[in-house]
């Protein structure tokens, strides 16, 4: 099947970052979210990453405006029945998604492709709120999704292998790299890269360094582009915390979430979109 039009659901960071990637693909996008506050927040942003992708020479003003008129955004989930592929990017809470999939399973056709853009949730766990099971798929972004390359693709335990390869394609067309993983709590990266956010704000917690020197360390020591605590904040926190426990829940105690991202998140200290974190940002993106 011929993929013209995808649906992305959530217009956060993640949400809008997949909704660019795809109308910036040649791809026509409805991206939905609850309240038209969050369609415009996540809206403005693309227009702000299109903005300064224009004053850096990569497209024309007239490519910009071209890439826009491929963006449509509403608060209807009923709005989704004419699109091949579909996107969710929703916060990773288990009831919530469950829901959404309820949902999504009466209204779109039977065709087409449901994607969790889950970083932790296990695939299975998902379809299994579907009447499609076959027709579920993890499709992992990364953030900032424009910028980054790898899409890590997760099959479910009935993942049908024509999903699979659809999902497949669909990434390539995106220019990205799709990368397989096993249907396990974290999948691969989640594993790893919480785990590494986790104890750098234990390091902090323990007084091991000041958050921009862990930072700095694993910037030039092991050539990361972007220090951990500070992409926990481009995360955001409540997310880190989220995906912390259901590793903890899977794997014991290794993944025990630090104190002090706890007392962040109670704190309502979530990071960029925030305007604070583990470093202070502003106003609320």
């Amino acid at each position: 099947m011929e993929i013209k039009k995808i649906g992305v659901i959530g217009a956060g960071q993640m949400g809008s970052g997949i909704a660019e990637v795809a109308i910036s693909s040649g791809f026509h996008v409805l991206m939905r979210d609850v309240t038209p506050e969050a369609l415009d927040r996540g809206k403005n942003r693309i227009i702000g990453d299109l903005k300064r992708r224009v004053e850096k020479g990569k497209i024309s003003p007239e490519e910009r405006e071209a890439i826009l008129k491929r963006l449509s955004t509403t608060t209807r989930l009923e709005d989704f029945r004419d699109c091949e592929f579909i996107i969710e990017a929703v916060v990773e809470n288990i009831p919530l998604k469950e829901e959404v999939y309820k949902e999504l399973d009466k209204i779109a056709p039977k065709e087409t492709t449901l994607a969790s853009n889950t970083s932790s949730i296990s695939i299975t766990r998902i379809a299994s709120f579907t009447r499609r099971p076959d027709r579920v798929v993890g499709m992992h972004f990364f953030n900032p999704a424009p910028l980054m390359k790898l899409i890590e693709i997760i099959r479910g335990l009935a993942t049908s292998d024509e999903t699979f390869q659809i999902t497949r394609e669909l990434s390539l067309n995106l220019g990205k790299t799709p990368v397989e993983a096993n249907d396990f709590p974290g999948f691969i990266s989640s594993r790893l890269i919480f785990s590494l956010m986790n104890e750098a704000i234990y390091a902090l917690y323990e007084g091991a360094g000041k958050a921009e020197e862990i930072d700095s360390i694993m910037k030039l020591g092991a050539n990361h582009p972007m220090g951990p605590l500070e992409l926990a904040d481009y995360v955001g926190l409540d997310t880190v915390l989220s995906v912390m426990c259901i590793l903890q829940e899977a794997f014991g105690d290794k993944y025990r979430p630090c104190p002090l991202l706890i007392k962040y998140v109670d704190a309502g200290y979530l990071g960029l979109k925030a305007g604070r974190g583990f470093y202070p940002y502003g106003e609320k993106r």
